[in-house]
């Protein structure tokens, strides 16, 4: 069977309570592993236990670009170690002018090796503006396929809602991929934002690019953003959406 990841920002007010509680929870749903938005001040000693006890595993870490700094990598190395994971991905970086995207690409050219000595690739998630021209300042996503060797956690609805087709994204760069976010939601529009939604409730070709994501063996991360009435009820709508599917 299809084993599928949760991002834990989707379960970011139930985190905040309680968050052996919660991972517990998402374990009993059905989600095999997940993926960390930050460790609510929990030491690698405790996240490692509490991943034991619920048996999930580790798909990767939403980290900070400024935990991949000289005189932060190698603590956060040591965490990651400790937990056991082998994905460290960069959830965004200031780009919002040319200055800044040469500093974000400089600090993923110096840190990707030094990860990569220790087993832990480095990715990049994308939203949409990565994907988009503003005034004078070029467009991110392709000096980042240019000039990084990085790995892509693709989140396909951002991506979708930027204009760019998911499958035909996740097919052309495969070889640079390790996880994709899959998520669905409402493009925006003239007058509205984008707005995310749970698996099947929106307009993102959520199916189209969960069977090709299979097909490429992707690891699944599934992230559902609004919450509503709560995250445990959003994550739970999810999987039972993926699990209709098989």
């Amino acid at each position: 069977m299809q084993e599928y990841g949760l991002q834990l920002y989707s379960v970011r007010d139930a985190m905040k309570k309680d968050l052996p509680g919660t991972m517990e929870k998402v374990a009993k749903m059905g989600y095999a592993g997940v993926e960390f938005a930050g460790f609510y001040g929990y030491s690698a000693k405790d996240i490692k236990k509490i991943l034991d006890d619920t048996g999930l595993k580790v798909f990767g870490t939403h980290t900070g670009i400024n935990e991949l700094t000289d005189d932060k990598i190698n603590e956060t190395i040591e965490y990651m170690k400790e937990i056991g994971n082998e994905n460290i991905v960069i959830p965004g970086a200031p780009i919002g002018s040319k200055r800044q995207q040469n500093a974000t690409l400089a600090r993923i050219n110096a840190a990707q090796p030094i990860l990569e000595k220790e087993g832990i690739s480095l990715s990049f998630h994308n939203h949409s503006h990565e994907f988009e021209k503003k005034w004078f300042t070029p467009i991110f996503y392709p000096r980042l396929i240019s000039e990084t060797n990085c790995c892509l956690e693709v989140d396909t609805f951002w991506a979708f809602n930027a204009g760019v087709d998911p499958v035909e994204h996740i097919t052309k760069y495969a070889d640079r991929i390790r996880l994709i976010h899959l998520k669905d939601g409402i493009k925006q529009g003239r007058c509205k934002p984008a707005q995310g939604m749970s698996l099947g409730s929106g307009d993102a070709p959520v199916v189209a690019v969960l069977n090709k994501a299979i097909e490429l063996g992707f690891r699944i991360v599934v992230e559902s953003e609004n919450q509503k009435p709560d995250g445990i009820s959003e994550v739970t709508r999810c999987i039972d959406f993926l699990k209709a599917q098989n």
